[in-house]
């Protein structure tokens, strides 16, 4: 996870102390708004299309080459991440999630293998799966037992970096109650071990079983933020902050705010899309405290409802409108538009005015789910959606210029 921004900034930051509590933060420690990605793969077999227990063939292919530090292992062996570099727009990402998707796929290709990027694999079975040979991962499998085995899903984090602690606490306070718009975008899992589960992102009910998980609580600055993790850590509740896996996180050693919400994006124009998104409501925000102006936030059983309404509905969901409090519900994809109109202008000032123009393109053609289950509904043929899911992962388009 600490790929996406480099050793030189990571725990030289502030150290905050409050009741107790030390939280070595990085906030302010880089430019504003940069960005980092990081996506997880499925490793498939060519044939068959099922999952392949073989990052360690894949690691050992990638070994030497200049993009191995941005290609890693995960819990199971199904599974590889990749963590750009630091980016400061969208387009950029673009530029490096071309260069890494289309070097693991043409890995992955040479060795017999597809790489996928979804929510769920829509029929492996997670019994079948063997975890990574890292402590991290057999100590996380021996204390959540049968959660962490049950664990096969895959996810888009989006890192957005912000100059303050306070200015981030108060941003991810408001962001979550943008957080359904993400997965109605990025919704990708509409299957689960073989079966059309009626959800558009099973993702989330399956890691809705980790403990910590969930959108975050609503805190009232660092020192709070701060104070809650270190009584979770002073107690051996959790090893450090990582294990904390909120929908929506601060990451203090990378002074960034990790939007951790979408599944696993299918197209790569998509991707982009949401990228922008992130980082020009993060600049939103950011300038609304610099401000001085009040930042909204909601509470928790209102959000959890709207994000359940998300990956249940997808595109198609009504969400409670909490910003007007209106007794009618809006469609999802109405207050997308109202969102995008908001960004807009921090979009222009980014640079990211094309990319931003994506989102509208996934509300008109539908998400990854929407795709995967007219695939499916057309042959009731499981191996081609996932077939589908692959052949639109790897085509990572014609460079621009």
């Amino acid at each position: 996870m600490n790929q996406i921004f480099p050793p030189s900034i990571t725990g030289k930051g502030s150290r905050y102390a409050e009741g107790g509590s030390v939280l070595d933060h990085a906030f302010g420690q880089s430019d504003p708004y940069t960005l980092g990605v990081e996506e997880e793969y499925m490793l498939l077999d060519g044939e068959s299309f099922d999952l392949v227990q073989h990052i360690d063939t894949v690691l050992a292919a990638v070994a030497g080459h200049e993009l191995e530090p941005r290609i890693n292992a995960e819990l199971m062996q199904s599974v590889l991440e990749i963590a750009t570099p630091v980016c400061r727009t969208p387009a950029d990402v673009r530029a490096q999630l071309r260069s890494l998707r289309g070097y693991v796929g043409e890995v992955a290709r040479e060795r017999g293998m597809h790489v996928g990027s979804a929510g769920t694999h829509p029929f492996s079975l997670f019994e079948r799966q063997r975890i990574t040979a890292k402590d991290r991962y057999r100590a996380l499998v021996d204390q959540l037992q049968y959660i962490a085995r049950r664990e096969l899903i895959f996810g888009m984090h989006v890192h957005v970096a912000v100059d303050d602690p306070e200015k981030a606490i108060q941003v991810v306070n408001a962001l979550i109650a943008h957080l359904p718009e993400l997965v109605a975008l990025s919704a990708s899992s509409p299957f689960w071990r073989g079966e059309a589960t009626g959800l558009r992102s099973s993702r989330h009910m399956v890691f809705a079983a980790f403990p910590r998980s969930g959108p975050p609580p609503r805190f009232r600055d660092y020192a709070d933020y701060a104070e809650v993790v270190g009584q979770l850590e002073r107690t051996g509740c959790i090893a450090d902050y990582t294990h904390i896996w909120w929908d929506i996180r601060l990451h203090p050693r990378l002074g960034t705010i990790e939007i951790r919400i979408c599944d696993a994006v299918t197209r790569l124009d998509d991707v982009i899309a949401i990228t922008a998104l992130c980082q020009a409501l993060v600049k939103h925000y950011g300038e609304r405290y610099d401000a001085g102006e009040e930042i909204p936030s909601y509470h928790r059983i209102l959000t959890t409802e709207n994000k359940w309404l998300a990956a249940r509905y997808g595109l198609d969901a009504p969400l409670m409108d909490l910003q007007t409090g209106k007794r009618n519900r809006m469609p999802v994809t109405q207050m997308i538009k109202r969102t995008l109109r908001l960004v807009e202008p921090h979009a222009r000032e980014l640079g990211s005015e094309e990319e931003l123009a994506g989102v509208e393109e996934i509300v008109r053609r539908g998400n990854s789910a929407d795709h995967q289950l007219r695939v499916f509904n057309a042959n009731r043929d499981i191996v081609e959606v996932v077939r589908e899911i692959a052949t639109r992962t790897e085509d990572i388009g014609v460079p621009v210029g």
